[in-house]
């Protein structure tokens, strides 16, 4: 854990190769206005973060998500319900989050799932709402985004029971090496957070040195989850670059190289050359 826990960590030299940050929260880092997002991205850009996925986990952050990927080209959204949030969840926001999903620069449906940590909504409502978002994303043919917290289970067999999406990407994905083989031989995307920069996670860790290039994403989950060396101060997309760079260390690879891979990987999986053209 680092001192200086309020200050946001130094941004550091540009990564060799651009890459994206698959989930990030602009709105929780205090980006809420066109002008703070852009300052926001635009540190991003100087340590070679040039793209962001910003995802809602509530309606209201739905809707600000759906417009501020309007604001500046290098910000696309992902809107759903978060599974903590679920406890109610009826026509009222199937219907809103089913007219935002349908947006061009709306690029995922997320982050959606189970989380078995917090109690602040029933499993029943959860595994309902999960399924609802299941759907939602086949309706609309975007990529699935997945919260998935001490769930591993559950949410692989809602995933086979209901059928899974074409694209499925398990958000900061917190599995062991044999779960990590489960979701890519379906053919699931893992993304990687700051939690597998972190010494004590050696289980993460293997999983993130076997996961094949082209089933991985990197990501901030900002401002949460700051990357080692920087635990515990405010994260923001720019972090990315610290996951990255740890990343290529672990897997024993050029980090340019892997940047590329991983760029091509999130144009692939979100479609993002598409909805830039909107």
């Amino acid at each position: 854990m680092t001192k200086r826990r309020g200050e946001r960590p130094p941004v550091p030299e540009a990564l060799p190769a651009p890459v994206v940050d698959a989930h990030t929260h602009l709105d929780a880092c205090g980006a809420r206005t066109p002008e703070q997002v852009r300052e926001v991205v635009d540190r991003a850009v100087e340590a070679g973060v040039d793209r962001v996925i910003t995802v809602a986990d509530d309606l209201d952050a739905a809707r600000w998500a759906a417009e501020a990927a309007t604001w500046d080209d290098r910000v696309f959204a992902a809107v759903a319900l978060h599974p903590t949030r679920t406890s109610t969840f009826g026509e009222v926001e199937q219907a809103e989050l089913a007219r935002l999903a349908g947006q061009p620069r709306v690029v995922a449906i997320g982050e959606t799932g189970l989380d078995y940590y917090w109690d602040y909504a029933p499993r029943s409502a959860q595994h309902e709402a999960f399924r609802w978002h299941i759907d939602l994303a086949k309706r609309v043919g975007k990529p699935l985004m997945i919260h998935d917290r001490d769930a591993h289970d559950d949410i692989l067999a809602v995933l086979d029971a209901e059928g899974a999406p074409d694209t499925v990407v398990f958000h900061c994905f917190s599995g062991d090496l044999p779960f990590a083989r489960a979701c890519v031989e379906r053919g699931f995307v893992l993304s990687f957070a700051g939690t597998t920069t972190f010494r004590n996670a050696r289980a993460l860790r293997e999983a993130a040195r076997w996961v094949p290039e082209d089933h991985v994403l990197v990501e901030t989950d900002a401002p949460f989850l700051t990357p080692h060396p920087y635990r515990g101060r405010p994260n923001e997309p720019y972090c990315a670059n610290y996951t990255l760079r740890d990343m290529a260390t672990l897997r024993e690879t050029d980090l340019g190289e892997l940047a590329t891979k991983i760029t091509r990987n999130a144009e692939r999986v979100f479609g993002l050359r598409d909805a830039a053209k909107s």
